[in-house]
């Protein structure tokens, strides 16, 4: 059964400039954002855009990626027909081992891509931090009836030439591609990011590896080689989050916007568009600046703003400023909402205490939280109203309105 478009990931790169970070590890393998590694990031794109077919092109200490991918479940990519498959360097007839450059990376894997017989191969980075949507890109690409695409994102014109450009006319076609110019004539920079029709690609590539002189890269040797022969080639302008981590700078910045989404548009916590990790489905706990925790355990996805006392929070529990949480076993997906209060009680998974509520109270004698008492109880998915009381000895199971108490 033939695909519309399979991916192709790579992630052979050595990572130089990373030093000490990829000694023993490639850079796709390099940990991110406390639970996830650099290579999460495509893979995810890839099943949140519904491309359920990857091929991951390693090279250099390749072993604990390998292990990492394993058979892509995780990333729901352990497919009978398709899935993730580790595409390593191997030693053919003519005597090719080592991927000698993208373009040849790719060529090497031709009768792989081949047996999918794809209408379009999109050509991804390991080692960026991107959240980005393929099937847009891939509309995109088929309203231009292109045969080429690159991803670009409009860069300061005083940093243009730090990178590859793609000049462009009013409909965003290509005409012209500049390496790192001198003078600009374009802030459209190159993600590294391509869709081809894959009749094309197969053709280029061929092409590529039968002259002698070529370095067998994308950018140096197949996109020129497309522009000469006025191939219809088109920028699509992509302006959600992109860093490419390729230096150590790079790398600690992006770990740090990670912490202020709302500035940065990285959003670990984003349900509409997870990334997935071999570490479960969760991002890390998020704590800020208001936050004030004592004495609890507090598991990966919660985010505290508010006050949380001797207290066990299951993954994804919220805990609005200006909230109390106290002596309370909270359970997975549960909102506190500000100015609420919770204490001395088990609150079940996915429900909400508005703005304002009481759940359960405190002993008189509260010194030994170990001391039962009485526990107050509030059932799965139920919803405490704005400014309701659910007294110590209750036991809910039905949503609470606005204002109402339940003793």
């Amino acid at each position: 059964m033939a695909k519309e478009m399979i991916a192709m990931i790579l992630a052979g790169g050595q990572g130089s400039r990373l030093y000490a970070l990829t000694q023993k590890l490639a850079k796709p393998a390099v940990p991110f954002g406390g639970k996830y590694r650099i290579i999460d990031f495509p893979l995810s794109n890839c099943v949140n855009s519904d491309i359920d077919t990857v091929g991951i092109l390693t090279q250099y200490q390749p072993l604990v990626l390998n292990e990492y991918i394993g058979n892509g479940q995780p990333w729901d990519l352990d497919r009978l027909h398709g899935g993730v498959h580790v595409l390593p360097p191997y030693q053919q007839a003519s005597g090719s081992d080592w991927y000698k450059g993208t373009a040849n990376a790719i060529y090497q894997n031709i009768s792989f891509i081949d047996r999918y017989d794809p209408q379009y191969v999109i050509i991804l980075s390991g080692d960026q931090i991107c959240k980005q949507d393929y099937s847009d890109f891939l509309r995109f690409h088929k309203e231009k009836n292109a045969e080429f695409s690159v991803a670009v994102m409009e860069v300061p014109w005083s940093e243009a030439s730090r990178f590859g450009l793609m000049v462009t006319d009013n409909d965003d076609r290509i005409n012209e591609f500049q390496e790192k110019p001198k003078d600009p004539k374009s802030n459209l920079a190159s993600m590294g990011i391509y869709i081809f029709n894959w009749d094309i690609l197969k053709q280029y590539l061929i092409a590529d590896e039968a002259d002698p002189e070529s370095e067998n890269d994308f950018g140096k040797n197949v996109i020129p080689a497309l522009l000469k022969d006025g191939r219809r080639m088109y920028a699509y302008r992509f302006s959600g989050y992109w860093k490419d981590v390729g230096t150590i700078t790079s790398l600690w910045q992006a770990n740090m916007e990670v912490l202020d989404p709302s500035h940065s548009g990285i959003n670990l916590f984003d349900e509409n568009w997870k990334i997935y990790s071999r570490n479960s489905g969760q991002p890390c706990q998020q704590i800020s600046a208001d936050a004030d925790i004592i004495n609890s355990m507090v598991t990966e996805g919660c985010k505290i703003n508010g006050t949380v006392k001797n207290s066990i929070l299951f993954p994804g529990v919220v805990v609005e400023k200006g909230a109390t949480v106290e002596a309370a076993v909270v359970m997975g997906g549960t909102v506190v909402k500000a100015g609420a209060t919770v204490a001395h009680c088990i609150v079940a998974e996915n429900v909400t205490v508005e703005e304002g509520a009481t759940v359960g109270k405190m002993p008189e004698d509260g010194l030994n939280i170990a001391e039962p008492g009485d526990v107050a109880t509030v059932g799965s998915g139920v919803k405490i109203g704005k400014g309701a009381v659910v007294g110590p000895k209750a036991m809910v199971s039905n949503d609470v309105k606005d204002g109402e108490e339940q003793w």
